[in-house]
C-alpha cells in the first residue's frame, strides 16, 4: 500500500448523506489531488412499483468486508484518498444508498478504483435488501444479479482480486 495514502474511510449508516460535502470534505488541503471520482447510487421506484427498499446488514461484518476490499484498492492504485459511505434502513426512491469516492493524481486510477469498488458492493457485500411495494405489499428479498457477479469477476480475471 502506498504509505502516504490514509486508511480507507468505511460508514454503513442509516442517515442520509450529502455527497457534496462528503466531497468537498475528502479533498479539502489537498493539493496533491487532480482527480475526484464521486458514484451515488440511488434508490428506484422501478416504474412506480416500489415504494422503499429495506436494507439490512450484519453490523461490524459489513463494515470489516468494505474495509477489506477498499484497502485492496488503495494496494491496486495510487490512491490520494477513498470513502465509502452505505445505507441502511428504509430508503425511498430518489434517496442515496451508497456513496463511492475515489481521489488520485490522476483520473485513470480514480475510475478504476471507484468502479472496482462499485462492483464489488453490488456482488458481494453483506448486505440483503427486500423490497416494499407501492400497493403496501412486502415483496421478497432481492436476489443478487447474475449480471453483478459477471461485472466483478472481470477483477479476478485480470488478476486484481
Amino acid at each position: 500500500m502506498n504509505a502516504a495514502v490514509p486508511s480507507p474511510l468505511v460508514r454503513v449508516q442509516a442517515a442520509p448523506f450529502d455527497t457534496g460535502a462528503e466531497q468537498q470534505d475528502l479533498a479539502a488541503g489537498r493539493p496533491d489531488i487532480g482527480a475526484v471520482v464521486a458514484f451515488t447510487g440511488l434508490c428506484r421506484d422501478e416504474d412506480g412499483r416500489l415504494a422503499a427498499l429495506e436494507i439490512e446488514h450484519y453490523p461490524g461484518m459489513a463494515e470489516a468486508e468494505i474495509g477489506r476490499i477498499a484497502a485492496q484498492a488503495t494496494e491496486r492504485w495510487p490512491l490520494a484518498a477513498l470513502r465509502v459511505i452505505h445505507r441502511h434502513g428504509r430508503i425511498e426512491p430518489g434517496e442515496a444508498i451508497v456513496l463511492v469516492i475515489a481521489a488520485a493524481a490522476h483520473r485513470r486510477a480514480a475510475f478504476e478504483a471507484a468502479n472496482f469498488l462499485m462492483d464489488y458492493l453490488k456482488s458481494r457485500a453483506p448486505f440483503w435488501k427486500r423490497e416494499h411495494l407501492a400497493d403496501g405489499s412486502v415483496g421478497e428479498w432481492v436476489e443478487s444479479r447474475a449480471a453483478d457477479a459477471r461485472a466483478a469477476e472481470r477483477w479476478t480475471e485480470t488478476g486484481r482480486v
